[in-house]
């Protein structure tokens, strides 16, 4: 016969299986303007803003002192079938691969194998113009000037893409370290840096570094064929729908593909400065140019404005920096047709938001999504293009 006790157990087991999904405890978290959001609040929140914006799919991750204290993705991986957009749907990185390996090179910086001001013509066997992607450049010694950070803080000279100059060569616009503009050519300069003067290979060194370390089993820097029917197709300002590119080249500008959660517990590691250090981590996230230009694209312009000042907006190694409201940050976009992500984080309070949409449309939100979920920092806003 059942005790008194044992029926009080059952009776109030049976009470709590009568209990709806909508009554169960929620997660609740503290952001960096002291607000308590409850789960069911940051549904809100989210679900209405990609509705007045017509949004596909958005994945949120915030993490506070080190730590993922939300995740979640709303929406659709394809609008077309229905297909729900999750934290395991494969997205594409875009230029959040560019942080992913600045945080690998920094690695090597801390062992040593790396100068990041060594000019890059000590690491190369011969003259960089020698080398057939490079002869672009024979005639203009400029390039001797070039050395990792100034590759990887957008100060090249270059234009972001040598496919966008009229004639698609490479050639220097400024000389090198004197203005930030954004260029993924300068990052692709890195690699071949790492490559070919270094004989590394930056797809198993990424893999090995920062995949499986941080236990990023979906993440990788080119296309697995066990994504297929797991990837989410991306939609323009439009609404025009996008294939997912297999890729099958290792790009450090562009070609990581990963998931929500993934990047969100490589991310979470960066704010701790897990594997590098805070020294290691300090000298990536400090800025080591000063941005003047009045917004990031394109990215070449030769006017100049003091209103970032204030802010003291700059670049370090792969990631810009910034004052915020709560202390130092650091932030990466990624940007793609059919593709907007966003990751920033405070860096003393070891708290960041990352979003990851496969819609152009998301743009419009991520600063009020910023400001709502993790705090009113103050981000650089109009300088980034993100205008509601």
């Amino acid at each position: 016969m059942p005790t008194g006790r044992s029926l009080r157990m059952i009776s109030a087991a049976l009470a709590l299986l009568a209990i709806g999904a909508t009554d169960r405890p929620q997660r609740v978290y503290n952001t960096l303007d002291n607000r308590n959001l409850s789960e069911s609040t940051v549904d809100n929140i989210v679900q209405r803003m990609m509705t007045a914006n017509h949004v596909t799919g958005l994945g949120v991750a915030v993490i506070r002192k080190g730590k993922i204290v939300f995740i979640k993705s709303y929406g659709y991986a394809s609008l077309e079938n229905k297909a729900p957009l999750t934290p395991a749907t494969i997205m594409p990185g875009a230029s959040l691969t560019k942080a992913t390996f600045a945080w690998m090179l920094m690695q090597l910086v801390a062992e040593g194998k790396v100068d990041l001001d060594k000019p890059i013509d000590q690491y190369l066997a011969k003259p960089l113009p020698d080398y057939t992607a490079y002869a672009d450049l024979k005639g203009d010694e400029r390039w001797r000037k070039l050395t990792l950070r100034i590759l990887m803080n957008h100060s090249s000279g270059f234009a972001n893409f040598r496919f966008f100059e009229d004639d698609k060569k490479l050639r220097f616009h400024r000389d090198p370290g004197s203005r930030y503009g954004y260029s993924g050519e300068g990052v692709h300069l890195a690699q071949f840096v790492l490559e070919q003067g270094l004989g590394i290979d930056v797809g198993k060194e990424i893999q090995a570094r920062v995949f499986d370390r941080f236990r990023m089993g979906d993440t990788s820097m080119t296309w697995r064929d066990s994504y297929e029917g797991r990837f989410a197709y991306g939609y323009t300002a439009d609404g025009q729908r996008q294939p997912f590119a297999h890729r099958r080249k290792v790009d450090v500008a562009g070609s990581m593909d990963t998931t929500l959660a993934d990047w969100a517990r490589f991310l979470a590691a960066v704010s701790r400065s897990d594997g590098l250090g805070l020294g290691v981590h300090t000298a990536m996230v400090r800025p080591t140019i000063w941005i003047d230009s009045p917004t990031q694209f394109p990215t070449l312009r030769d006017d100049r404005t003091d209103r970032w000042k204030g802010m003291k907006l700059g670049y370090g190694v792969g990631w810009g920096t910034f004052e915020s409201r709560f202390g130092h940050a650091y932030f990466k976009e990624g940007h793609d047709d059919g593709t907007e992500n966003y990751a920033m984080c405070v860096d003393t309070r070891q708290s960041c938001i990352l979003l990851m949409a496969n819609d152009n449309r998301a743009a419009a939100i991520f600063v009020p999504l910023t400001n709502q979920l993790l705090g009113p920092v103050g981000l650089p806003a109009e300088w980034e293009g993100y205008r509601p």
